[in-house]
């Protein structure tokens, strides 16, 4: 069940992360799932104009949390405990980094998901990765 809205998310978002924008725009919102767009730059490049492995980790570990709250609602304290990332193919460096998040399962304590990432307008993802998220204890 769906418990944070997208304009609820965005509110949090920029109340309690709000440097999460250099990691990405929230675009889509659902129960268990996100959407987001990061609009590659200069200062996501490495040497050999490929976008940098850890621009692509960032937007995934942003975009689960995301995922993550529309389930669970606004806990800032979630935190990542584990993150594994395949990156599968070269991203193109002249176009937005889309990232699709969803939750697999969400326990009391525990969230897993995965993210799938991809340059926009291409088919194939470039990255896949799996994150599980601590969830803290609610008073």
């Amino acid at each position: 069940m769906q418990v944070m809205s997208f304009e609820e998310m965005q509110r949090f978002l920029s109340e309690h992360f709000p440097q999460g924008d250099q990691y990405g725009q929230l675009e889509a919102l659902g129960d268990g799932w996100a959407e987001m767009r990061l609009a590659v730059g200069d200062d996501h490049l490495r040497p050999g104009g490929t976008v940098s492995g850890p621009t692509m980790m960032a937007l995934a570990d942003v975009a689960l949390y995301v995922a993550l709250l529309s389930r669970i609602g606004p806990v800032p304290m979630a935190v990542t405990i584990n993150l594994n990332i395949n990156f599968l193919n070269r991203p193109r460096p002249d176009t937005d980094l889309l990232a699709r998040a969803e939750m697999l399962k969400v326990g009391k304590r525990l969230g897993v998901g995965e993210v799938y990432v991809s340059s926009a307008g291409e088919e194939d993802p470039v990255a896949h990765a799996t994150l599980t998220y601590s969830i803290p204890e609610r008073s």
